[in-house]
């Protein structure tokens, strides 16, 4: 009965990741209250995962790579190494090895965001198409994070793991080999094949990529109207779901903002469907000039156009923008949400945003300026205005470099090195408290300590040795490498749905119980999944990919064309050399 339970938990695990329906912490923790309430784990077994060292060194390293991006020290390091390469033969290949660098020792998604905008504008420079580079950039993120016990939060909790499983633990750099020969082939391969496998999409004018046009209108208020004295934000206009974005008076244009009325004579720039510009255009008291109307009618010298990327840690995600209150607080008006490909014009106050949405922004040059250097958002195509603290950044930097020595020396344990890097640099004030509690990913330490309990649930239920005795009679005659490599396929697959670090949890009890069954060393087997976690690069649900998905105008064909060849491709070497690195036997 517990079997059932635990592997009909899983499923429908599985099924709520995909979906999206519900939060992936929220999922997770409903897991746990079945669990415990069913009696297949204790509550001490329930949140023990919570308290483990490797949560202790996932949430330091948020912090520390949080506090170098605070600084402005990733940025100006970043954008000095983009600028060096000139040459566009060289610069997909060098883009994708400074990427990799980075991501070995800080969150593979931080890295992408910290490089997308600076990529994009030295793109635009060499006039090489975005598309051709940002995949790239998302892949050697990615790989680059098997080069370290760091360098993705799937390694560390594979290690946690089992460590917990009675197996020895991974070492700092002991991945550090096979992660090289990981990411050095996907730099060869994109830079020989990216011509031809990845698409060249042209930059387009605002209004082609954002269909904006057909909801765009301009209208002049006349002496009579009612509007005359109401605020633009409860005006009657707003009322009826008709956006004011820009209002020209006396020659002058500007952007509204809280205190703004209308006047007569006023031309305004609004946005609304059809359906409220037919209404518009039957009020005796308003003049339509323009149905439609193009990027010079809200762009010009003084107000311009700009694309937001929301980063990883903003406050703005999972918020609307009236929640938000993004006009009020950025003085930056919304003209339209791009999220995977898909144009949203119309009623974007209520939509909830997530990281890699881009924002069709319309302001000031100086509004603009103003919010280069905000946490919430990159500016796509731009380098940041750079607000350096030096000592603050380079003290952050070395304490961070003395606790990846102490740690990889063992002079000290990680979690204890890692914590007291994080420490030392909030009280340096490199990062404030309150930003620390925004750049840790609070989802991704629920959903892996709850994770980890699931797998002790999977041992206390006997499930991971039923589907491990199931397997065995299905491939075990085959030999272990056979049955390992099968393990590898079924984390690649369920990393399409799931997270990478949540698809090897699952996985590992299973594994573990099978290697040991068939006389195999288990460590082995679990390298082998985690690795496997982390070179499925087969859809664009890791997060690297959601975050260049928009900027290069993607299609999910455009990932599958790319990614499924280089998966297949890092495959067979894993297949080959963990074996040679970790004997099974």
């Amino acid at each position: 009965m517990e079997i059932a339970i635990v592997i009909c938990l899983l499923v429908i695990a599985i099924v709520l990741f995909a979906t999206e329906k519900f939060s992936v912490d929220i999922v997770t923790l409903g897991m746990l209250l079945v669990l415990a309430l069913s009696g297949i784990i204790s509550p001490q077994e329930a949140f023990e995962g919570f308290s483990s060292d490797f949560i202790i060194i996932l949430a330091s390293i948020f912090v520390i790579s949080g506090a170098l991006a605070e600084t402005g020290l990733l940025d100006k390091v970043g954008s000095q190494l983009i600028k060096v390469v000139k040459s566009k033969t060289l610069f997909v290949g060098y883009i994708m090895f400074i990427t990799g660098a980075l991501s070995a020792f800080m969150n593979n998604t931080s890295v992408t965001a910290l490089v997308t905008g600076p990529v994009i504008g030295m793109c635009r420079k060499l006039k090489i198409s975005p598309s051709k580079v940002l995949i790239p950039v998302a892949f050697a993120s990615i790989l680059g994070g098997t080069c370290t016990l760091i360098g993705t939060s799937t390694n560390i909790a594979v290690s946690g793991y089992i460590v917990q499983a009675g197996i020895e633990p991974l070492g700092f750099f002991e991945i550090s080999f096979i992660g090289l020969i990981f990411l050095v082939t996907g730099i060869i391969f994109i830079v020989l094949f990216y011509r031809k496998l990845l698409p060249d999409y042209k930059e387009e004018s605002y209004n082609e990529r954002y269909e904006i046009a057909q909801y765009l209108s301009e209208i002049v208020v006349s002496e009579k109207s009612t509007l005359i004295g109401q605020p633009v934000f409860f005006s009657d206009l707003a009322k009826q779901e008709v956006r004011i974005l820009k209002i020209i008076r006396n020659k002058e244009d500007f952007i509204p903002h809280r205190f703004t009325r209308i006047q007569a004579n006023d031309i305004l720039i609004v946005e609304c469907s059809v359906e409220n510009l037919i209404k518009i255009k039957e009020t005796p008291e308003l003049d339509v000039l323009a149905d439609t109307i193009g990027d010079k009618e809200i762009e010009n010298e003084k107000i311009i156009l700009a694309e937001l990327l929301i980063l990883p840690g903003s406050q703005l995600i999972n918020r609307s923008l009236k929640e938000a209150r993004f006009r009020q607080n950025y003085d930056l008006v919304v003209l339209a949400i791009q999220r995977f490909g898909d144009t949203v014009s119309q009623k974007i106050g209520g939509i909830h945003l997530k990281i890699g949405d881009t924002l069709l922004v319309q302001g000031t040059q100086e509004d603009i300026d103003k919010n280069r250097n905000s946490n919430d958002f990159s500016i796509i195509g731009d380098f940041r205005v750079n607000m350096f603290k030096e000592k603050k950044g380079v003290f952050a930097a070395v304490i961070f470099l003395v606790a990846v020595i102490v740690g990889t020396l063992e002079w000290a344990p990680l979690s204890i090195t890692f914590l007291g890097a994080a420490l030392l640099t909030v009280l340096s004030g490199a990062i404030n408290i309150d930003r620390v509690y925004q750049v840790i990913n609070w989802k991704l330490l629920i959903l892996i300590g709850g994770m980890t309990a699931f797998g002790t649930a999977m041992e206390n239920s006997g499930a991971s040795q039923f589907l491990a005795e199931n397997i065995l009679n299905l491939l075990g005659h085959l030999g272990p490498l056979y049955v390992m490599g099968g393990f590898v396929i079924l984390v690649i697959l369920l990393t399409q749905p799931m997270s990478n670090a949540a698809a090897a949890l699952v996985v590992l009890p299973v594994a573990i119980d099978t290697a040991v069954m068939m006389n195999s060393d288990p460590r082995t087997f679990a390298i082998a999944i985690m690795l496997g976690a982390s070179v499925s690069l087969i859809a664009p649900f890791e997060p690297s990919c959601i975050l260049v998905f928009g900027p290069g105008k993607y299609k999910f064909a455009d990932f599958l064309k790319v990614g499924l060849p280089l998966t297949l491709i890092l495959f067979i070497l894993l297949m080959f050399f963990v074996p040679i690195f970790w004997p099974l036997n």
